[in-house]
């Protein structure tokens, strides 16, 4: 299915920095009285949503799947236009990441990672536009040609302290091109503001580091660390899930080790959820000496409690309570933001589904 993104929106200016607008005091079902006294629906009705990002004025700029790009603002949700822009929408493909440029108040530069079908098949871009409040304009392509598959696209987008600009790839279903260094598949990738290459990084391309299976999750500690959330093997054998601590130029393996399998040249994951247990992790967010993941087939909002680069626990929150979750972002509130991803065909819609739901951190 492809899908044009079209649409018109008013944008509401806000007069704080934070997430002032107010929403619908709406508790989720599904859970139990406590747990529901601390989280708060601030949209639903939602189509596969993948990822948001918060505006300096406090609304939220949501991406579903399909192809549209909406505006979250008092209890308002809104399509706005996006120039010039085709996305194809196939299994796990479509438009998935978005990220500000660290100067967006001054800029208005908005950061898409999209599928579109080519003469060469599917493949993932990311494109920078300009954001006028009624639409996304001015498209320039940042990077393309990241070869695209129906699964394993990865398509997460985040600045990083350095204001370098890094992308996670899937192997497209090809599993040795996450080990060719002369495909994007597979990779972390980091490139300037405007598309061009880092002298600093370490093959004189865009790959950051490679051998990865699908990365959907990147954040930064409170050192400036690099981690990333990965799926593991799927089908029978699914399991294996990984968290990772990412360096400049390094090998995680993929497909030659996985778990505890070790070969010299390739790192090893930080930790990893076992043979037996799938999280399908989709997202990474840094908040108090740990790092948030959603988990898609496991269901859960995880945590992984960090001692400087060991990962010592892995807890989890919400389990069976809301569904597959996929991104996890900290607000300009404090709060924990989080989408389900319950209507993607691989879930059990409840009603309202999918959400955008706060978080009251103070019940993990």
């Amino acid at each position: 299915m492809t899908k044009k993104i079209t649409i018109s929106v008013i944008l509401i200016a806000s007069i704080a920095a934070v997430l002032i607008f107010t929403v619908k005091p709406e508790k989720p079902t599904g859970v139990n009285s406590e747990v529901a006294e601390a989280l708060t629906v601030i949209a639903q009705d939602l189509e596969i949503p993948w990822d948001f990002a918060f505006l300096p004025t406090g609304e939220i700029l949501l991406t579903e799947r399909p192809g549209r790009v909406l505006l979250i603002t008092d209890n308002n949700q809104q399509e706005i236009q996006v120039t010039d822009t085709i996305v194809t929408q196939h299994g796990e493909s479509g438009l998935l990441g978005i990220t500000l440029h660290p100067d967006f108040s001054n800029n208005q530069f908005v950061y898409l990672y999209h599928t579109q079908e080519t003469e060469d098949g599917l493949r993932n871009r990311v494109v920078r536009y300009t954001f006028t409040g009624t639409a996304l304009t001015r498209p320039l392509e940042i990077i393309g040609k990241i070869p695209g598959a129906r699964y394993h696209d990865g398509g997460r987008i985040e600045f990083g302290p350095d204001r370098y600009l890094y992308i996670t790839t899937g192997d497209a279903t090809t599993e040795d091109l996450a080990q060719d260094r002369s495909s994007l598949a597979g990779k972390v990738l980091r490139l300037r503001d405007d598309g061009s290459i880092p002298a600093d990084n370490p093959f004189g391309t865009a790959i950051y580091s490679y051998g990865h299976r699908n990365s959907q999750g990147l954040a930064w500690d409170a050192y400036g660390r690099l981690w990333s959330t990965e799926h593991g093997r799927s089908g029978l054998s699914s399991g294996l899930d990984e968290i990772n601590l990412i360096h400049s130029g390094e090998n995680y393996g993929w497909p030659q080790i996985q778990g505890d399998k070790a070969r010299r040249g390739m790192v090893k994951p930080a930790t990893h959820s076992g043979p037996d247990i799938t999280w399908a992790p989709a997202s990474a967010a840094y908040y108090d000496a740990s790092l948030f993941f959603g988990g898609l087939r496991g269901e859960a909002l995880y945590e992984a409690v960090l001692e400087g680069e060991t990962v010592v626990e892995v807890r989890e929150h919400f389990k069976g309570q809301l569904g597959r979750i996929r991104t996890i972002r900290i607000g300009p509130d404090g709060y924990l933001y989080l989408t389900t991803s319950n209507r993607d065909g691989r879930g059990n819609p409840a009603p309202g589904d999918d959400k955008l739901i706060r978080i009251d951190p103070g019940i993990l």
